[in-house]
């Protein structure tokens, strides 16, 4: 029988707490903590009350985003509305407050993060699809996103259990790729695109992640095919992997008449195009 363990916990933003609970094995946060610290309210029940008047689609759907959950108070337990991550999100989106921003890019990392009191490895993946989406990228970029983050581990994974150990060792074996798929290596790549810090997989465009994505799955699957050991001979299956992604690069660029290797950076050139 799973039985979770109802503690109630103090999440601070801005300095201010926010109360919150585990409940189906994510976090939720009290509703009138949440209100009361974007609106500074002093009533932050009554400002619900105004709130789900001015909007009557969340007034209809409050029953699905509000649950009462048993939180501890001064004068013990009581169940008190809270709602989750995407919930909270919604009633967010009804609070017209300087403080929404921050609040949003907080709530991401702390409704995310790890619950160390329950094993769920879906929360690891939701978050970091709720980051790229607040930072603005189009939902079917994140799924590329996402499908690419998971061919990454597979291959990696691969890496290690046939014989790469230092961290030095996979950047090889990436470089090798890299090169062979797009003609640079990631850290040439990150120049012309004029990145430092960032992570160069973050500013590709569709093309550029698909691409990235057939050199490392066909190289996971020579490892597999070909029971690769040691780093020599990885290092000639991931030339192998690049080079059929960079043939099919060139194919796209002869069709096209560009180049795919390209300097820009797709979540700007995104935002310039809506507006």
């Amino acid at each position: 029988m799973n039985m979770e363990r109802k503690t109630t916990k103090i999440a601070i933003f801005q300095r201010k707490e926010i109360r919150k609970t585990i409940h189906n094995k994510e976090w939720w946060f009290v509703i009138v903590d949440v209100v009361a610290v974007l609106t500074d309210s002093v009533q932050p029940d009554g400002y619900i009350k105004d709130m789900r008047r001015r909007d009557p689609e969340l007034s209809e759907g409050w029953g699905q985003i509000a649950t009462p959950l048993l939180i501890q108070t001064a004068g013990g337990s009581q169940k008190i509305n809270c709602a989750n991550t995407e919930g909270i999100f919604r009633i967010v989106q009804s609070i017209p407050s300087p403080k929404a921003e921050p609040f949003k890019r907080w709530l991401a990392k702390v409704g995310y993060e790890r619950i160390q009191e329950i094993e769920n490895p879906e929360l690891a993946t939701k978050r970091t699809r709720m980051l790229y989406k607040l930072k603005g990228y189009p939902e079917d970029w994140i799924e590329k996103r996402m499908r690419g983050i998971a061919i990454r581990d597979e291959l990696t994974d691969e890496w290690q259990k046939r014989g790469a150990r230092e961290q030095r060792d996979y950047e090889i074996l990436t470089a090798e790729i890299s090169q062979a798929t797009f003609g640079v290596k990631p850290h040439e790549y990150k120049k012309l695109k004029g990145l430092k810090r960032e992570n160069l997989r973050d500013h590709m465009d569709d093309f550029e992640l698909i691409l990235t994505m057939l050199g490392e799955r066909t190289t996971t699957e020579i490892h597999r095919t070909k029971d690769t050991r040691g780093l020599p001979r990885l290092k000639d299956d991931a030339r192998a992997g690049g080079q059929i992604a960079g043939t099919a690069r060139k194919q796209i660029e002869r069709k096209l008449g560009r180049s795919i290797v390209s300097k820009n950076n797709f979540l700007q050139n995104h935002k310039a195009i809506k507006k």
